[in-house]
């Protein structure tokens, strides 16, 4: 099984991210495939975990790569798993009425059986709200 864990950029302005399509979209593209794992959005950055059979995972990401709705996708981890650490898809949302402390611990449940670099990673990201840099 392969892992994959990238952020990106939204192309719309402002907090404006079709976000309902793309987790539509998502879910179907990931269900054909059999990929699992979570995305993280604000609207204006987006995180997300894969997780499959590698080939599976390839061409998801393929797919991902090509979609014109981000930019500046940064490829975080790109690892071999021996088992997934996301059971299903999930996507995760904060919109700007939500309370920032529900959201938060929406995502530690999300990521309580991820490994110890990716839930880093998301959960920097939530804490911050900027995207991590690639590693070095």
């Amino acid at each position: 099984m392969r892992q994959i864990l990238y952020v990106s950029t939204s192309t719309a302005t402002g907090n404006a991210a079709d976000l309902a399509d793309i987790l539509q979209q998502s879910r179907h593209n990931n269900a054909l495939e059999g990929v699992t794992g979570v995305l993280w959005s604000d609207g204006r950055s987006f995180m997300q975990a894969l997780e499959g059979s590698s080939d599976s995972v390839a061409a998801t990401f393929e797919r991902i790569q090509g979609d014109r709705r981000h930019h500046d996708l940064i490829v975080l981890h790109d690892r071999p798993i021996a088992a997934r650490e996301f059971g299903s898809w999930s996507m995760v949302h904060r919109t700007a009425r939500e309370p920032a402390d529900a959201h938060d611990a929406q995502m530690r449940h999300v990521l309580a059986r991820a490994s110890e670099p990716i839930r880093a990673q998301f959960l920097a990201l939530v804490a911050s709200g900027e995207a991590p840099s690639a590693p070095r």
